[in-house]
């Protein structure tokens, strides 16, 4: 059985819709953001103009679904590496989850700045992406949790926070190349940065001496 008119047609715009990603992926690691084409894109796939439209009404909802996936395949990223350490104490669950972003970004460094590089000229995600963007966050504010002693109030997505953003920071700089002049390991600066940030998260959850 081939299944009904309606399975085919689902299974055919889904192949359709995943190739036209892949190519943009290719486009976006060639020539950054600005250089992802619709028009581009139908010419490899043999469609014309108006075809491809029924898949993606224009550039900017296709970008909205490639940052919509990275987010949730970065968030997956750090869940399995929270997940595959589920038996380590929460200080080592860190580590892990930041060594985690740290791969993911530098095996795709153009979809990482996708995500978190400088925003796309004529260009604006619509708010709800945001909240696949949540996700990663969500998850080191659990582990925070853990070390923390509670998930009560603030206080574990405020660590998350600014465990991400001292990750975040070091990783942009590293896919920026901005390291490439410096007498320094990026690899060993991030790690002592996560030590740093590993470490006061420690003094808080042991309190005042």
């Amino acid at each position: 059985m081939t299944g009904s008119p309606g399975n085919r047609r689902e299974r055919y715009r889904r192949e359709g819709t995943d190739e036209i990603k892949r190519l943009a992926m290719l486009q976006l690691a060639e020539s950054g953001s600005a250089g992802i084409s619709l028009s581009a894109i139908a010419r490899q796939m043999g469609m014309t103009g108006p075809a491809l439209y029924r898949y993606f009404a224009n550039r900017d909802a296709l970008l909205t679904a490639l940052i919509r996936d990275g987010y949730a395949d970065l968030a997956q990223t750090i869940e399995q590496a929270a997940t595959s350490g589920a038996a380590l104490p929460p200080d080592r669950r860190l580590r892990q989850m930041a060594e985690a972003f740290r791969g993911w970004a530098l095996a795709d460094p153009h979809r990482y700045l996708l995500l978190f590089g400088t925003p796309v000229p004529g260009y604006q995600a619509p708010i709800d992406t945001f909240d696949t963007a949540f996700g990663a966050l969500t998850v080191l504010a659990a582990v925070a949790a853990e070390l923390l002693g509670s998930a009560e109030g603030g206080a574990p997505l405020r660590l998350a926070t600014v465990f991400w953003t001292r990750m975040h920071g070091v990783v942009s700089l590293e896919v920026a190349g901005q390291f490439a002049h410096l007498d320094l390991d990026p690899g060993v600066f991030f790690s002592q940065e996560v030590e740093s940030a590993v470490a006061q998260a420690g003094q808080r959850s042991a309190g005042p001496a």
